[in-house]
Formats: structure tokens, sequence, C-alpha cells
């Protein structure tokens, strides 16, 4: 059984539900956006989903974060150069954006999101934005020196650890189902940013294949068995449903049980 820690590194307030909703009631609105990366804990074994953003990416596109993803580690007295594991749920530079501070990991990530982010795809400017060429040759690089695991599909990372290719917002991107004390939780990053998005199946404005997002929505809570078990990938909820870890204030276990009910959408 496995134990979940959300990071939390970076925030943005000035955002409305425009940027998160797509043909949304109140688009105007504010909404604010998380930014997390994840640890997973079982006995001696440590595994981390996704690295986040750094320091030099935040100045790069004005986006700063909170603290650098590779220092959130020491809350739970983690080196990166002592990771050995570290599952990639896409390549968008929010999420593998600090791949050389991890110098001993193996990275675990679907084939088809290598072969999108190094395709004919990244000719085009929309769909390169989310990515950061830098990133993604570091990663090449990992192939290169037999540090990258590729998945077709599903496959299982550790016993209790499975990922899922669900797409929609980024064309390998996959969800996690991890298996917990209280039950299965499936870690969806991005194949939903925020509840809102599966429950009331509102799609999330950058997408790559809007039938793989709504689809994919549906399989989370399949996944999961009820919509407590998905966890999203950037909705400050997260920090309101699941209790704290420590006293650090941005830490929060997501393999208890829920503090409070979901809320209706």
């Amino acid at each position: 059984l496995w134990e979940i820690y959300a990071l939390k590194y970076a925030e943005r307030n000035t955002r409305t539900r425009a940027d998160s909703f797509i043909m949304d009631d109140h688009a105007a609105a504010a909404h604010g956006m998380d930014y997390f990366v994840w640890v997973l804990r079982s006995g001696e074994r440590t595994i981390v989903v996704d690295t986040g953003y750094d320091t030099k990416e935040a100045e790069r596109r004005d986006r700063p974060i909170l603290m650098d993803p590779a220092k959130c580690l020491s809350a739970l007295n983690i080196s990166p150069d002592a990771v050995d594991t570290v599952v990639l749920t896409h390549l968008h530079y929010d999420h593998a954006g600090a791949l050389d501070q991890f110098p001993n990991a193996t990275f675990h990530v679907q084939e088809t999101e290598v072969a999108y982010a190094t395709g004919p795809c990244m000719c085009h400017g929309h769909l390169q934005l989310p990515y950061t060429a830098e990133h993604i040759c570091t990663l090449v690089k990992r192939i290169y020196s037999g540090r990258v695991i590729f998945y077709d599909g599903s496959g299982e990372i550790a016993p209790g650890v499975r990922v899922h290719r669900i797409g929609g917002h980024a064309r390998g991107l996959q969800a996690l189902e991890i298996m917990t004390e209280n039950g299965p939780r499936i870690l969806a990053s991005d194949a939903t940013h925020y509840y809102e998005n599966f429950i009331a199946k509102k799609p999330f404005p950058i997408v790559v294949d809007m039938e793989d997002m709504l689809t994919g929505f549906d399989r989370l809570i399949q996944l999961g068995g009820t919509a407590d078990a998905v966890i999203p990938g950037h909705d400050p909820l997260v920090r309101d449903l699941f209790p704290a870890y420590g006293h650090s204030g941005f830490v929060w276990q997501l393999h208890q049980k829920l503090i409070k009910p979901l809320p209706s959408f």
C-alpha cells in the first residue's frame, strides 16, 4: 500500500474561469490554479510524479514559483539525487521542467507523448506553447543514456502503482492508479485540472483531442470507482479536502480520507 503526498510549489491567482472551462457561464470570474508535484511512498520505496518547473523556467515564462520543486522534497526528507524513479504524466513545462535536478532517476513516460513532443506537431506555435525545447532535449539525452522506460497505454510502475494513458489535454498524458490503505486513488494530473472539469464534464481549454478528454473524464471515475478517488492536477480544492502533512504549509496527504465532502457543481 502507498502513501501519496501533494507538494505545492507555485500558484497563479490572476486567472479567470475562461482559462479553466470552455464556454463557461461565468467566464470573467476569478479562478485560481495551484501547481503540484507528487510523492508516492511504500516502505523504503519512493516514487516522484512530475518534476514541476524551476526558477529559470519561471523567469522565462514570467510565472513565479513559491519554491523550487526539488527543494520541496526536503519536507519529506528526500534528496533529488537519491530519487531513482520519476513518472512523467506528460511533458508540458510545468510537469517536466526540472528533469536535470534528478540525475540518478529513470523516467517513466508514454511513448506517444515523446513522439508528439518531438514530432511534426511541434512545428506549430500553438501546439508547442506548453512545451519547452530544453526540457524535451534533456529527456532525449536520458533516452540515449538508458534512463527512460516507455509505456503504450497501461502498465505497472511498481506493485500497487499503474499508469493509464488518458490523452486529451496532451497526446500521451497518463494518470496513475495507486492503491492506498483507503482504497485506490487516481492521480489524474491534467487529465482533469479541476474537480469541476470531470464532474461537470466541462473541458479545459488547452486540448489536443476533445473526445479523448471527455471520455477520459469517465475513465477516471471508472478507474477509481468514485469521484472521491480522483485527484485533479491543479485544483486548490485539494488543499481543503485532504489533511495537511506536518507544518510546512505546502504538503498534503492524499492517501487519507477526505476531510469534507466534494462540492456539487
